[in-house]
């Protein structure tokens, strides 16, 4: 047995030194037809070319297809941030729409804004929107900010364009927002540019009820959707969205928000008006009232009479 190992071997080892060495001298030639400057050699490489070449596509076909499933992949992320970018813009486009709107429907209505005074405690503080907590029968969000950071129950939310509810539920560090889609939201609003005062009333769809009408006929498809201020729930003036018709025919409001992708809101931090006690005081001032003295007829002197006399 070891004799016949022995023996295979030293056929083994010249026969791989033989291989080695043809392969080396096939390389070397292939080296040299390739190098060599010759039309001759130079159409045998052609016709090699277009003999072996097409031939290979079957061994280029998966190299072929990476490349190009990896340029797909590129192309489709250039496209996600395109597309990010684009909604962006939008919605800074919006803002500006709507502050061109507002300062338009201030210059019809030719407002003396020399007499108007601003409330400036009117400020905002902006929570993230940390779960939405809706459901088919409650619509609800979930900020987290709370009581620590000064937010009472019934302040107005909005996403930096549009109405998105009130204050609904304050703990320590989170709070509850109640949107205008929920079914028990009422929201008083005046509709523009006809002024008619009417109820946004949520039936948990994205687009609540328009009700109690003071006269529909002069509403229209298109028109702005704002706060009154009515009750003191909400302040004046905050944007609701633009009227709009269901199949039915039922005026409903296409909210300004964006609900069903918030990810900010601002709380706004409105203070109750003070109540008035006495109507008196507002229009005499506090302090004793001095009463005229009464007309009295001027006495005769009775010597002045009788030096006339």
């Amino acid at each position: 047995m070891a004799r016949d190992r022995a023996q295979s071997e030293d056929y083994l080892t010249p026969l791989k030194r033989l291989l080695l060495a043809v392969l080396l001298l096939v390389l070397l030639a292939i080296f040299l037809v390739w190098r060599i400057d010759s039309p001759r050699v130079e159409r045998f490489r052609a016709q090699v070319v277009d003999k072996v070449v097409p031939s290979m596509d079957w061994a280029m076909a998966p190299i072929t297809g990476a490349v190009n499933l990896i340029r797909d992949f590129q192309s489709y992320q250039r496209i996600v941030v395109q597309n990010q970018e684009l909604r962006r813009e939008l919605q800074q486009m919006k803002a500006w729409k709507e502050a061109a709107l507002q300062l338009e429907q201030e210059n019809a209505r030719l407002l003396d804004l020399n007499n108007v005074r601003l409330d400036p405690r009117l400020t905002y503080v902006t929570g993230v929107v940390m779960a939405d907590s809706g459901s088919p029968f409650r619509q609800s969000v979930l900020l987290n900010i709370g009581a620590r950071d000064g937010v009472v129950d019934g302040w107005a939310a909005m996403d930096g364009i549009g109405l998105v509810g009130r204050i609904s539920g304050t703990g320590a560090s989170t709070s509850r927002v109640i949107l205008l889609t929920d079914s028990s939201s009422r929201v008083p609003a005046k509709i523009q540019p006809s002024g008619v005062t009417a109820l946004i009333v949520g039936d948990n769809s994205l687009a609540p009820v328009v009700d109690f009408l003071e006269n529909a006929d002069l509403v229209r498809p298109g028109d702005r959707v704002v706060s009154s201020g009515d009750g003191g729930v909400f302040p004046d003036g905050l944007l609701i969205g633009q009227v709009a018709t269901d199949p039915g025919g039922r005026l409903r409001v296409r909210l300004a928000a964006d609900i069903e992708r918030l990810e900010f809101l601002r709380v706004l931090r409105s203070h109750p008006v003070e109540p008035v006690s006495s109507s008196g005081r507002i229009v005499v001032p506090d302090g004793p009232i001095s009463e005229p003295a009464p007309d009295v007829a001027p006495e005769e002197d009775p010597q002045a009479g009788a030096t006339n006399g």
